[in-house]
């Protein structure tokens, strides 16, 4: 009898701890292994300082962008959230364990009061992270992303050109995979959020 409880015990320990039939292994993420990430330190919309490492234990999805965007940094937040939202709905638990975050790429305008006014738009749980010039570029270097400033008509009418790269990083804030964000929506995909559920999806447990 206590050998069948022991091996019962041993059956649903194994099966805790790895991912439904649905869900490939974690190493065959398309980023996994790569060198992107690292720790930082940063300032959130409410003025307080936030580090990468106290999401340690979290999914993490990290987008670089700003607040002043014309035709990218919106849609994308508005797609990444929606399919958050949904994958909360269906995945209350796992999306408990999925932080976002927006980085911005433009300082000197994106102030903690100009971000807590962007991301509240999007997602309740969304933290937006600012700092000095050296600081975002420094972060900016250790998560592979670029960007640079185009000057406009006055001082203060520029747009910064960046990548979009809205990562999906794992527990450990090291890559798994770029979430489909700013892909068009057809009737063929249904739309980014239902694209950006499916990829949490397929990695979040």
């Amino acid at each position: 009898m206590n050998k069948i409880v022991t091996l019962l015990i041993t059956s649903l320990a194994l099966t805790a701890c790895n991912p439904s039939p649905s869900q490939p292994p974690l190493n065959t993420a398309p980023l996994y292994g790569g060198a992107i990430g690292g720790p930082f330190t940063l300032t959130d919309q409410d003025g307080k300082k936030r580090s990468y490492d106290e999401f340690a234990g979290k999914f993490r999805i990290v987008y670089f962008g700003y607040t002043m965007c014309p035709d990218i940094c919106t849609p994308d937040m508005q797609n990444l959230m929606a399919g958050l939202t949904a994958f909360e709905k269906a995945h209350p638990k796992l999306a408990g364990k999925v932080q976002p975050l927006f980085i911005t790429v433009d300082p000197a305008r994106d102030t903690p009061a100009i971000l807590k006014q962007f991301v509240s738009a999007f997602h309740p749980r969304l933290i937006g992270l600012t700092g000095s010039e050296a600081e975002i570029a420094a972060v900016a270097k250790l998560f592979a992303t670029t960007y640079e400033r185009v000057e406009g008509t006055a001082p203060d009418n520029y747009r910064m050109n960046h990548m979009q790269t809205p990562y999906l990083m794992g527990t450990d804030g090291k890559p798994l995979a770029l979430l489909p964000a700013d892909l068009p929506q057809t009737d063929a995909n249904e739309g980014d959020p239902k694209l950006v559920t499916a990829e949490l999806a397929k990695w979040v447990r």
